[in-house]
């Protein structure tokens, strides 16, 4: 099967590893930082601290991303344009296809890659095309606010190395803003009318499903926040 690479707009740039095999290897790596450094320490592994040490970590990969979002926002909605013309010529989902484009190691930190990821989005939610979009806010402001207390709350609770009663506000303050803001951003789609462009399939893969992790996972942060609040220890996350 046809595999799209960096070589169809980036000429001899052919070898490299696939953009969501690299993605889930960042995330995987972050991931188990945090689970090893916690069973070094505490000597143990906690189902709680496993999911926000994932969900932490998926966060600050799309921080990044969203940072290109705002970086090559000009190129992105340009690019978008391409994808819907190769949707047409090829039939191929852009953002699956995405996952398979080959990036040269050499600029696997390249704003343009990734804002590849975005281009290939729009053709799903062309809010990610429109800068004067509620999506493309709320995305760029979440990865140029977010990636500091995610990582204040990912070492947190990993080592411990903040007074329970604060790791449990500044917790409070992130997942609110993350409930509050996907939430917003479900209705803003659906009442845009945007669901009746794209199939079923689509819809539960690319909006309903990240829409609905990015809401109940920080939901159950909320419970978290309140207990370590109340309770004063970590006692919620096994120490």
């Amino acid at each position: 099967m046809y595999r799209v690479t960096m070589s169809d707009t980036h000429p001899n740039r052919t070898v490299g590893i696939p953009a969501g095999l690299l993605a889930a290897l960042v995330v995987l790596l972050l991931t188990l930082a945090g689970i090893v450094a916690r069973y070094r320490i505490h000597g143990d592994v906690n189902a709680i601290h496993c999911l926000f040490s994932l969900f932490f970590s998926l966060n600050l990969l799309i921080c990044y991303w969203e940072a290109c979002l705002f970086l090559r926002r000009d190129y992105i909605e340009k690019r978008v344009l391409y994808w819907h013309k190769r949707q047409r010529e090829t039939g191929r989902a852009p953002a699956r296809e995405f996952l398979f484009t080959r990036v040269p190691l050499g600029r696997i930190l390249s704003p343009t890659v990734w804002a590849d990821a975005w281009a290939t989005y729009s053709t799903i939610d062309p809010a990610y095309a429109d800068r004067r979009s509620f999506g493309f806010t709320a995305d760029v402001g979440n990865g140029f606010v977010t990636p500091i207390p995610t990582l204040i709350l990912y070492t947190a609770y990993t080592l411990g190395f903040l007074p329970a009663v604060v790791a449990g506000f500044v917790g409070a303050m992130l997942f609110w803003q993350w409930v509050y803001v996907s939430s917003l951003y479900w209705v803003s789609f659906f009442v845009s009318g945007r669901q009746r462009h794209i199939s079923r399939r689509d819809l539960y893969i690319y909006i309903v499903g990240p829409s609905a992790a990015w809401v109940l996972i920080p939901a159950f942060g909320l419970y978290v926040s309140i207990r370590l609040i109340l309770e004063g220890n970590y006692g919620v996350l096994g120490f």
